[in-house]
């Protein structure tokens, strides 16, 4: 069994669809594990978005992240990493493939509703990130 770490950004949490995404993963056979519902700081969406500080979109990925409470969870079943990233769809929305999360509920690639780790080690440290 693999753990991951998915996050349902202000965006999702505004469009009142917390229940609904979570009930995508658990129809699809994977096990939500932990939950939290908080709203990050400047200094916190920063630490956890470092790795894109250099890009051109951190600031705004940044404001974005803090406008509002996030949803992170942890996630656990077979290949859940994989598994998550499927049911999310590409990180543009109008690249995602229909019925998934993103092609459904997000409005564009900088609000696409849903974060999900992108790798064993990128779960890893972000489940330990929001959760002891």
């Amino acid at each position: 069994m693999e753990e991951t770490l998915s996050i349902i950004k202000p965006d999702g949490v505004g469009k009142k669809i917390i229940g609904t995404i979570f009930k995508r993963f658990e129809d699809a056979g994977l096990e939500i594990v932990n939950i939290k519902r908080l709203t990050l700081t400047t200094e916190k969406a920063g630490e956890f978005y470092y790795m894109h500080k250099d890009r051109p979109f951190y600031p705004e990925l940044v404001k974005f992240m803090t406008s509002g409470p996030c949803v992170p969870f942890v996630i656990k079943g077979e290949n859940a990493i994989l598994k998550v990233r499927e049911l999310m769809g590409a990180t543009d929305p109008s690249e995602a493939d229909a019925g998934t999360i993103r092609a459904d509920f997000a409005d564009s690639i900088d609000k696409n509703i849903i974060h999900g780790s992108d790798s064993k080690e990128s779960a890893e440290r972000e489940i330990s990130f929001f959760f002891d």
